[in-house]
Formats: structure tokens, C-alpha cells, sequence
């Protein structure tokens, strides 16, 4: 039987927001009754930037979990696994192979690193240059093995994250053509919209940038932070004609508006028949109406056993993990089964 597999996740740094859901949460409830789905925090890649703020980490990784059971995330589903990333060694263990198989220069040139070491400057750590390599250790320690040509191993992710999987699929193919194959090569899984715009017409939302708008925010704060969003600014009045495609408030209404309800909606604001006000205050509403649920689903998980959860699905993962890690030695030749037997008996 093929064996379909999840596995992605998020690194615990802060409240979950509006991009998470659009950028991940989204495929991620459209895929946990058919696949098997390991959803990751991220704790150990959270250290990359914010090393000097350990005690963020620890209390946003409750804050991840209560936003995932607000989205409808369900852990007491059979074939769905909230995992610890600290609490699995055999990550970081493969994570050092993998970085035997990746040239220096290779990470050094990389785009995606080389744009994020602009805002990190000089607090960059080599931990921070080869996170592209952990992330492909979390997800090729979830390979099934054997690999069949029937078996799936998706990772739904944003936009700005499918060139890191194009890099876990070239240690992949560079691992099985020298030590046999072992891994399967991971697909993405991007949403319509992979991206969504912050408040402030930045390009990215950002719990950083201080430009979201997150999940378990109230109706009040939601309608506050939309009235202030970034608009066209040649639409000075209510009739000038508006330019949607260039207006993250026309890119929300299309993340979040019925179909029914975003019908029309360009062409009235390029005729002059639409303000950017009234446009705001429908979207606000909006995001209220789809929020709601949300914010009341998180608010009965703070009753629920999380820990449980977490240690739940982490055990499971660290089992599938230990049994992959064996055939990754052995290909390896790293198993030395006459020394680790005569280590384990203390002679």
C-alpha cells in the first residue's frame, strides 16, 4: 500500500497570523484526512535568529499549538502528529551527514540566505547559514523507505520556501547516487495565494516586521489594523479610478471573500464605483466573520492536554525516525555493528 506523507511546519517564535494561514494552515487542513501528517516546531531553527531570546521560543511553542487547534488541526486523528523538533536527535544527526554532501560555497551563494543576511548583518551564526540543510533533514528523515514510485512525500509551503525544496531534492538525489536509494524526492504544495502582503503594503506579513494581523487578534484590533492597511495612493477620492491588482486590501478580499462576494469587486473599483474606505469596512467584517471560529476554537484548547499532544506525536515520529536513521548508517557505512555492541555492554 502507497504510503503518503506530510511533513512541514513552523518555527515557534510568536502568534500564528493571517499569512501563516494562507501561506500553510490552509493546505494543511485541506490534506490531514488523507495524508499521514507530521506538522513540525520548529524550536532548534527558531535559535538561527533568536538564540539570545530562548524564553520566546519555550512560550510561543504553546502559542503554535493553540493556533493550530484553532484552525482545526486535530492531534486525536490517528495519522496526525504534532513533533518537537528539539526532541528528536536524529535530526540533528542528520543534519551533520547532510552537511558533508552540500559545497560551502553553495550555501554561501544561496539567494534566500543572501537576502535574509542583509537584516541579520552581523548577528548571522553559522547555525543560520546551514538551516536550508536542517530543513532537509526534517523532511527526508520522513522519506518512506523503501521508496516507491507510488508513494508520496508532500510539503506544503509558501512561496519563498519552494527553492529550499528544489535543495532538499538535490541532497536527496546526490545521497542515493553515492550510497544506494534510499530517499524519495519531496513535492511543494503552494496555495493560490502563496503569499499575503502585511498591513503596511510590505511585501511579506511579518510578526517581526510588526505588519500582521494574527489569529487569535480580536474583532476590534482586526478592524483597527485593516482601516490603517496601505491602499492605492493615486485613489485620492471615492470615484478616481483604483488599480486592485497594486492594492493588498484587493489581495485580502480575494484570500478571504466569497467568490460570490469578490465578483465585481475589481471592476467597481477601477470604474470609481468603490471607495477604499467602504472597501476596508467590508474587509474588516470579513476577516471577523472568518476569525471568529478560530478565536473560539483556541479559546477551548487552552483546556486541552498540549503536552500530551506533543509528546504524543513526537514519540510516533521519533519511532519512524530511529528506524530511518538505522538504514541511513548502514548505507552510510556507519553502523559498525561489533563496536556499538561492545559499547552498549560496557566492554
Amino acid at each position: 500500500m502507497a504510503t503518503k506523507r506530510i511533513l512541514t511546519g513552523m518555527r515557534p517564535t510568536g502568534a500564528l497570523h493571517l499569512g501563516h494561514y494562507v501561506g500553510a494552515l490552509k493546505q494543511w487542513l485541506a490534506l490531514q484526512d488523507e495524508y499521514e501528517c507530521f506538522f513540525l516546531i520548529a524550536d532548534v531553527q527558531a535559535l538561527t535568529t533568536h538564540v539570545d531570546r530562548p524564553r520566546v521560543i519555550e512560550e510561543s511553542v504553546r502559542e503554535v499549538v493553540l493556533d493550530w487547534l484553532g484552525v482545526g488541526l486535530d492531534p486525536t486523528k490517528p495519522n496526525v502528529c504534532f513533533v518537537l523538533q528539539s526532541s528528536l536527535p536524529e535530526l540533528t544527526e542528520l543534519t551533520a551527514y547532510f552537511t558533508m554532501l552540500v559545497p560551502f560555497t553553495k550555501m554561501e551563494h544561496n539567494p534566500t540566505i543572501r537576502a535574509e543576511l542583509k537584516d541579520l548583518k552581523k548577528s548571522a551564526t553559522a547555525g543560520f547559514m546551514i538551516y536550508p540543510i536542517s530543513q532537509a533533514a526534517d523532511i527526508l528523515l520522513f522519506s518512506p523507505y523503501p521508496p516507491e514510485k507510488s508513494d508520496k512525500l508532500l510539503v506544503p509551503v509558501g512561496e519563498d520556501q519552494v527553492p529550499h525544496l528544489e535543495e532538499t531534492n538535490q541532497i536527496a538525489r546526490r545521497f542515493n547516487a553515492l550510497y544506494g536509494k534510499t530517499f524519495l524526492e519531496c513535492k511543494p504544495e503552494v496555495g493560490e495565494i502563496g503569499r499575503l502582503p502585511g498591513v503596511d503594503g510590505k511585501s511579506k506579513m511579518s510578526k517581526s516586521l510588526g505588519n500582521a494581523i494574527q489569529l487569535k487578534d480580536g474583532p476590534d484590533t482586526v478592524s483597527k489594523l485593516v482601516s490603517k492597511m496601505f491602499t492605492d495612493p493615486k485613489k485620492l477620492h471615492r470615484d478616481d479610478p483604483g488599480h486592485p491588482q497594486r492594492c493588498p486590501v484587493y489581495l485580502y478580499h480575494r484570500a478571504f471573500s466569497t467568490s460570490q462576494m469578490f465578483r465585481g469587486r475589481a471592476t467597481k473599483c477601477k470604474t470609481g464605483r468603490l471607495g477604499c474606505v467602504e472597501c476596508k469596512k467590508e474587509l474588516a467584517d470579513i476577516l471577523n466573520n472568518f476569525l471568529e471560529p478560530i478565536r473560539t476554537r483556541r479559546a477551548e484548547a487552552e483546556k486541552a492536554p498540549l503536552d500530551t499532544y506533543l509528546r504524543q506525536g513526537t514519540e510516533k515520529a521519533r519511532e519512524i525516525g530511529q528506524n530511518m536513521m538505522k538504514v541511513i548508517r548502514h548505507a552510510m557505512h556507519l553502523d559498525y555493528p561489533s563496536v556499538k555492541s561492545s559499547l552498549t555492554k560496557g566492554g
